[in-house]
């Protein structure tokens, strides 16, 4: 049997406020798979605002990283070894692959392995953790699923320049919606009408925003998918229609901050356009994953959905490259390239 030495990043303490080295130890360990295991090098790590609520011990979907735990992530690794009927050698498979050179895996993982379909040469293996992996999984559900899209109807977008907020946003344009996107800087707004093919977009970062969002809505909203939280968010409610669907999949603005306060909303408009208010975690809908991830990858390859990526090369820069989805530096999908 193969045995590998794996460098892995394990949870030392938990971070106050940004992520940093310190609040990991890197460690050398052997890997070796034992029956019914199959050994994966991996290829791709994704990085997500998730990441730091699982190094926090509060209440959430799924128990948070233990200290002394390799640091929980999802990535693609190529099966190199198997003793497992479930997995082959050379198959890409996607799903925990944690913070780390290598992993071990048996088909028993709370959050399941997927294998991958082979994809035409000329189609890169990352599409797989942005616009149709779990990033375009989470636009996908908390669209047509939660937000019950509908043509005609106006959708709000915050993070909209970003992994998952771009994808939702050309999925609200497939379905005939007008679409208009927050994000921060002239830039990012330039690469959502320019690029991603948004109606409009909201420049956060300027100090009228909040006219440029009323003026970009001026029949108000059917539908805001909400990943911000805070001022944001609050500013978000204020342009709700009767009956609007606000899908709550992330409060990004609160996750470094130990006083939870700006991630809390004003529910008032919910009561008074009597709207709804639903949180969403995407792994609720793991039946549901095949089918979804078929028309991604259907309109990506006809080119109805764009993709953006932000690169980082090697292991060692997660803790810090991860600080990247709350500075606002990253544009599309944040991934750590792991082998060269």
């Amino acid at each position: 049997m193969m045995t590998v030495s794996n460098r892995q990043f394990l949870l030392k303490n938990r971070p106050q406020g940004r992520v940093s080295e310190s609040n990991f130890e890197l460690v050398v360990s052997e890997a070796k798979p034992k029956a019914g295991q199959a050994l994966v090098e991996n290829l791709y790590l994704s990085l997500d605002p998730t990441n730091r609520i699982w190094m926090t011990d509060v209440e959430q979907y799924m128990p948070p990283v233990a200290i002394g735990e390799v640091m929980r992530g999802l990535g693609i690794g190529r099966v190199m070894e198997s003793n497992s009927d479930l997995y082959k050698v050379d198959q890409l498979v996607s799903g925990p692959i944690g913070w780390q050179d290598y992993c071990l895996i048996d088909g028993q993982e709370s959050w399941p392995f997927t294998v991958l379909p082979a994809l035409a040469p000329d189609v890169p293996l990352t599409l797989f953790m942005g616009a149709a992996g779990m990033t375009g999984l989470t636009a996908y559900f908390g669209l047509l699923e939660v937000g019950q899209a509908k043509a005609g109807q106006t959708l709000l977008v915050s993070a909209a320049a970003g992994a998952t907020g771009s994808v939702v946003g050309q999925i609200g344009k497939i379905k005939g919606m007008r679409v208009v996107g927050i994000a921060g800087g002239a830039e990012k707004c330039r690469l959502l009408t320019e690029y991603f093919g948004f109606d409009a977009a909201v420049d956060y970062k300027d100090a009228d925003w909040k006219k440029q969002l009323a003026d970009a809505t001026p029949d108000g909203v059917d539908v805001s998918f909400e990943n911000v939280g805070g001022e944001i968010m609050n500013a978000a409610i204020t342009r709700l229609n009767m009956r609007a669907r606000m899908v709550l999949c992330g409060l990004i603005s609160s996750y470094n901050d130990d006083n939870d306060a700006n991630a809390r909303a004003n529910l008032v408009p919910f009561l008074m356009k009597r709207a709804s208010l639903q949180g969403f975690i995407v792994s609720d809908y793991f039946a549901k994953f095949a089918p979804a991830t078929t028309d991604l990858v259907s309109w990506v390859l006809a080119g109805q959905i764009k993709t953006k990526e932000t690169l980082v090369d090697g292991l060692k820069q997660a803790p810090e490259a991860l600080n990247q989805l709350f500075d606002g530096n990253n544009v599309g999908k944040l991934l750590v390239k792991l082998k060269s």
